[in-house]
């Protein structure tokens, strides 16, 4: 598995430990459909909460938050749009979030939760 493989699942573990210490429900992980992947589907507080996880060993090449672009953004409306059809359709309380994990090696990693970015 490439380094940077390694870093994303570790960053994505992390997301995940970090949610469900603040109370989350991971309902599902690396979801996938034709269009794409969902990181991480939580329930939280009776929302569904579709999360991006970007994680970064380091900010020399920006932080995070930085690589979701307007064109993941609309990725994951559809993918969120999708994960709900799958799931049995029906009306529910949905919400994007993104996560971004910076993990240098050999240091404390720092979780970044931004809730609601569109």
């Amino acid at each position: 598995m490439k380094a940077k493989d390694v870093l994303g699942r570790r960053g994505e573990q992390l997301a995940a430990d970090y949610l469900v210490e603040r109370g989350y429900t991971i309902l599902g992980r690396n979801w996938r459909c034709a269009q794409g992947e969902i990181d991480v589907i939580a329930e939280h507080g009776g929302v569904t909460v579709f999360v991006e996880v970007k994680t970064r060993s380091g900010l020399r090449y920006g932080h995070p938050f930085e690589a979701i672009t307007v064109a993941k953004l609309a990725r994951l409306r559809r993918l969120s749009s999708a994960w709900c059809e799958a799931a049995g359709g029906g009306r529910r309380q949905i919400r994007v979030d993104a996560i971004g994990v910076v993990a240098p090696a050999g240091s404390v990693p720092v979780v970044e939760h931004l809730e609601g970015i569109f």
